[in-house]
């Protein structure tokens, strides 16, 4: 009886609550259709151009609404047949009446290889034809990875668009007897583009307004020589097949602000020939030992040993070089190097870096590497750490490894030298891992809390230690590992000594 009683409230409740939902969706209804079309037109123009003439269906006011957008995004990836897709595109743009193009996006990467597509005067040529006659201002065009036998080329109608200000192409080539006229563009980004050192230079002298680039996995470039006004460079993941342990890359941009160097290297070295202008850079690269892949009977008795002496050499280059940025973010291979530095007695350059940003796993080296480099920070005003989990480095050499294992020789008090750090304000800790921190805490934790003990202890114009956790439930352990972890840190550093009368100790979660 009871039962049938409660089944009963629960369909009357049931009842109202769907008529509750249809009055909601119909006010809902009733307030976007109340807005003019400029703004609906607006809204249109950020979606997915699929969704975007989708919305023709709703009613017939919205029948031919969006068809003054004027941004287009195109992906092929909910299409199994490609016939379909270039019917929808070809639709799309028949019956498009913007007199402008803002936004361009073709987004191809899941189609399959048919050469056809791609030739001059394919459809494709001709969609990209059709937004460069429309005075497209951003354009993006992602390919698929293309075979040693087929290139993408670029139609004629995009080496002078002068409407261009941004543009992003993926597995593309540049014809090198056609002239570019990009006077507008300001920012170019490049991902596995087939360009060697001359293309760079004709590529920027091309391109006078130009601000901003990123290249990504550029086949045979050897030499940035950038003469240009070239505000930010960004470098990343130029591991390749063909690249031999003595090869580099040489960066010489005298005007360069802000430099990037992220990603996989291999065994690619970066060497900075002039960056005096830099006030930001950024090295959280990776470097991969020259042995990798090789036989035993393979291996030089000094090779590895050279190899390693020379990427010593390369990264006190780079703090030399790098001795007037402002903002400096440096990785976990950098920190090792740093470590190994100073273990053979080297003299580390003084920076006069005020911000200091590390990405980096929470290790014995790196932790040790990291003090030895605040020493030579004096102006340092804010410390960030945002911790990776990166417990062991099993790629490291039998070289690199023996430098690795003195650390559990070392007194971390006697390794610092005068430590004092006399205008550090800000110390932030973000614990923006991926893995499961449960194995990291065991051996990570105490090392960080040893870190900013050593940080509180020498700091005497602290004024805040912010730790931030991410608030998700770990795929590995089902709980809330990061933020337990975290916090646990957070309470333990409010009973930790300090030389700053001024310092406030806070933790946050952030979704």
């Amino acid at each position: 009886m009871a039962s049938r009683k409660n089944l009963s409230r629960g369909s009357s409740d049931s009842l109202i609550l769907s008529k509750k939902r249809k009055i909601e969706n119909e006010t809902l209804e009733d307030c976007i259709s109340g807005l003019p079309d400029g703004f609906l037109i607006q809204m249109l123009s950020l979606l997915p151009t699929k969704d975007a003439v989708a919305s023709s269906l709703l009613s017939k006011r919205w029948r031919n609404l969006w068809t003054p957008i004027h941004s287009f995004y195109f992906s092929n990836a909910n299409y199994i047949d490609v016939r379909k897709f270039k019917s929808f595109v070809d639709n799309a743009l028949i019956h498009s009446t913007s007199t402008e193009i803002k936004k361009f996006v073709l987004d191809l990467r899941t189609i399959l290889w048919q050469p056809e597509l791609w030739r001059s005067g394919s459809k494709i040529s001709q969609w990209i034809d059709f937004a460069v006659g429309k005075e497209v201002q951003d354009v993006a065009i992602y390919a698929q990875p293309y075979s040693s036998h087929f290139s993408y080329e670029l139609p004629l109608s995009m080496y002078t668009c002068s409407s261009l200000i941004t543009l992003t192409l993926t597995n593309w080539v540049f014809h090198k007897r056609l002239n570019i006229a990009w006077n507008s563009l300001k920012s170019l980004t490049l991902h596995s583009t087939s360009l060697d050192d001359d293309d760079i230079v004709k590529l920027l002298s091309s391109c006078p307004a130009l601000e901003a680039m990123e290249l990504s996995s550029c086949e045979k470039l050897r030499s940035l020589k950038i003469t240009s006004n070239l505000k930010r460079l960004t470098l990343s993941n130029h591991l390749l097949p063909d690249v031999q342990g003595n090869e580099v890359l040489e960066i010489d941009a005298p005007h360069l602000k802000h430099l990037d160097i992220s990603g996989d290297l291999g065994e690619l070295k970066c060497r900075l020939v002039n960056v005096s202008s830099l006030v930001v850079a950024s090295l959280t690269f990776s470097d991969m030992c020259i042995t990798v892949g090789k036989r035993e009977s393979e291996i030089d008795e000094d090779e590895c040993p050279s190899y390693h002496q020379v990427t010593r050499n390369l990264v006190l280059d780079y703090l030399e070089k790098l001795s007037n940025v402002t903002e400096l973010i440096i990785g976990s291979w950098f920190a090792e190097v740093v470590f190994m530095l100073r273990l053979e007695s080297v003299i580390l350059p003084r920076l006069r870096c005020k911000c200091l940003t590390l990405k980096l796993g929470v290790s014995k080296s790196n932790m040790y590497g990291i003090a030895s480099l605040l020493q030579k920070l004096p102006r340092l005003e804010s410390l960030n750490v945002h911790i990776k989990s990166e417990i062991y480095n099993d790629s490291s050499c039998e070289h690199v490894q023996s430098y690795l294992d003195k650390v559990n020789d070392i007194n971390f008090w006697r390794w610092i030298q005068n430590p004092l750090f006399p205008n550090l304000k800000n110390v932030k800790i973000v614990g923006c891992v991926g893995e499961c921190i449960r194995m990291w805490s065991t051996m990570g934790f105490c090392k960080l809390f040893k870190f900013l003990k050593f940080l509180l202890k020498n700091a005497k114009a602290l004024q805040k230690l912010v730790i931030v956790a991410e608030r998700r439930t770990c795929i590995f352990c089902s709980e809330s590992c990061v933020s337990r972890h975290l916090l646990k840190l957070a309470e333990k550093m409010l009973s930790t000594p300090r030389s700053s009368g001024n310092l406030v100790i806070s933790y946050q979660e952030i979704a």
